[in-house]
């Protein structure tokens, strides 16, 4: 039996009143916050418990058919990838069983080909990011007799970082991504902006802990093509690059491009490479500036419509622009407002906050409350099934299933942590409800075909890692109150996220002031509402009993015993 959304709201908000009528409105705006990030903990240890009784040491679990599969090579990519969130969580049992498992991981052996980027994104950055939470804030999670374990984590990193460096031995130094561990061979002839220039973060994190800087310096040298682009048709405008190039020259071959798959986290990566190191990296966010400032004057499209949309267009080159958006494009509103943040630009933010805006009214617009895959507000190639829908809503859906996505909860966590403003957790909660409702089962949580449907159309039978590292990390991050790691509002951050949610010490912090801003563009900022707090909530734990908590929990175990 699967519960409704309403229904689930319902209990909740019983769990946090029944039997407290007095308790000051903070103290019950506490309990409610507490007893989200309460359930979104269930729903990671639900998924969790799932992949260990079906899957454990599979790179993902088949929560329908209750199966292990392996599309990550075969090491165990929801143990690694689930370890920082479980870290944050404060889950101490699971990180020891995650540990145990990795330091016994064989990096340098594999049946499968090996994605240099996912294999970065994913093994490569959940071993650091456990070693920086492990050696930093939650160094007391787990027993002092800990320590070789959490050490492994840097030993299996140079491991498998030094098993994938052939991928660089090409004659421009842009890597191959698609790699024969057996052969040492690869047959790619060309590579994409963002499988290239989404390896600099993990390999100079490595290279930083560890003081080998060749790490640094591969990642770096392919980085150095994207960064001054040939020939000119590589950049169609200013910042703004096309998709691939060639690996003998490193010369681009083409001028489509945009913030989607294939190119995103290219520019996720400018931005927080500054952030990461501002005394080193100046030119990342001079290019990141750029690509940002061309995005708002030549990308900015507002559908037909529904001229109060803000989305982000896609283009084929300086003179044709295709309006067609994706979730994996939804990231771009936290990557915004995280510039506006660190450079102290307001303009940023409020552009950020509008194509967040965009990203959640496309939850907002369909009967499941998720947006689809891919999504066009192309007029003249409107279906006639859509038409209506196009008419209320400004767009239609090209592709309709959802993956367990993170893109759009990200930059409301964002939004939300720069703002204040309470909706963008409300924003956060339907999501999560929504998921609940459509995509769980009775061991994980499933990708859905059709956002179409109420239910979420047919199971697809796969629960991505990136489920765990990324949708429920944020999710949690957003209701955390106090919490020692994320992103913060305002220029200095301690820490940076990897594209896979995997949280990365700062290097070092500005013993200067930031260097002076781009010229304005003549964006005119949104207002600001006068009734959004300028600062999330803080209230003391100590307006919470034992036994009141006890209750709450209790009702949201009931919640979610009657999904099952």
């Amino acid at each position: 039996m699967h519960i409704s959304r309403t229904l689930l709201t319902v209990l909740l908000a019983a769990g946090t009143t029944f039997g407290a009528p007095n308790i000051p409105l903070e103290a019950r705006k506490r309990q409610t916050t507490n007893a989200r990030t309460d359930a979104i903990k269930e729903a990671f240890l639900h998924s969790w418990n799932g992949y260990t009784k079906y899957a454990f040491g599979f790179d993902e679990l088949s929560p329908v058919s209750n199966k292990g599969t392996n599309s990550r090579n075969g090491w165990g990519a929801s143990i690694v990838d689930a370890m920082s969130t479980a870290i944050l969580m404060g889950l101490d049992e699971v990180v020891l069983r995650q540990l145990e498992h990795i330091k016994a991981i064989d990096f340098t052996k594999t049946n499968t080909t090996v994605s240099l980027f996912e294999t970065t994104i994913r093994y490569l950055g959940g071993l650091l990011s456990g070693y920086d939470l492990l050696t930093g804030p939650h160094k007391d999670l787990l027993p002092s007799n800990s320590t070789g374990l959490i050490n492994a984590l840097i030993d299996q990193a140079v491991i498998l970082a030094d098993t994938l460096a052939f991928g660089f031995d090409t004659a421009s130094g842009v890597p191959g991504n698609n790699l024969n561990f057996t052969s040492k061979l690869f047959t790619d002839t060309t590579n994409g902006i963002a499988t290239t220039g989404t390896l600099v973060l993990e390999w100079t994190r490595l290279a930083d802990i560890t003081g080998n800087r060749k790490y640094a310096e591969l990642s770096q040298k392919a980085e150095s093509y994207l960064l001054r682009p040939t020939p000119p048709l590589g950049e169609p405008f200013p910042g703004l690059l096309g998709t691939d190039v060639d690996i003998g020259t490193g010369e681009f071959i083409n001028s489509r491009g945009g913030w989607g798959g294939g190119t995103d986290s290219f520019y996720e990566y400018l931005l927080k490479m500054w952030v990461y190191d501002k005394g080193k990296y100046e030119l990342y966010k001079e290019r990141w500036i750029a690509a940002a400032d061309s995005t708002i004057k030549y990308l900015t499209s507002h559908p037909q419509s529904r001229q109060d949309i803000t989305f982000v267009a896609e283009y084929e080159n300086a003179q044709n622009l295709s309006l067609n958006q994706g979730h994996l494009t939804c990231f771009i509103g936290g990557n915004f407002i995280l510039g506006g943040q660190v450079l102290s630009r307001k303009e940023y933010t409020d552009y950020g906050l509008a194509l967040t805006s965009g990203c959640h009214h496309t939850y907002n617009s369909t009967p499941s409350s998720i947006g689809p895959e891919r999504w066009s507000w192309d007029p003249r190639k409107v279906p006639a099934a859509q038409t209506d829908f196009f008419a209320r809503n400004g767009f239609y859906t090209t592709a309709a299933y959802y993956d367990l996505r993170p893109e759009v909860i990200e930059s409301y966590y964002h939004a939300f942590i720069a703002t204040g403003d309470e909706k963008y957790r409300k924003w956060a909660w339907d999501a999560f409800l929504a998921i609940n409702a459509t995509a769980r089962t009775a061991s994980g949580f499933t990708a859905v075909s059709d956002v179409g449907q109420g239910n979420g159309g047919a199971k697809y039978d796969n629960q991505e890692s990136f489920w765990f590292a990324e949708v429920l990390k944020y999710l949690y991050l957003i209701f955390e109150e106090g919490g020692k790691v994320g992103f913060v509002k305002g220029a200095e951050q301690k820490w940076v996220f990897n594209t896979e949610a995997h949280p990365f010490k700062v290097l070092s912090l500005p013993t200067t002031s930031p260097s002076p801003s781009a010229p304005s563009i003549g964006i005119t900022p949104a207002p600001t509402s006068p009734s959004s707090p300028n600062a999330a909530p803080s209230f003391s734990s100590s307006a919470l009993t034992s036994h009141k908590l006890a209750f709450l929990v209790a009702f949201w175990g009931l919640a979610v015993a009657l999904y099952l």
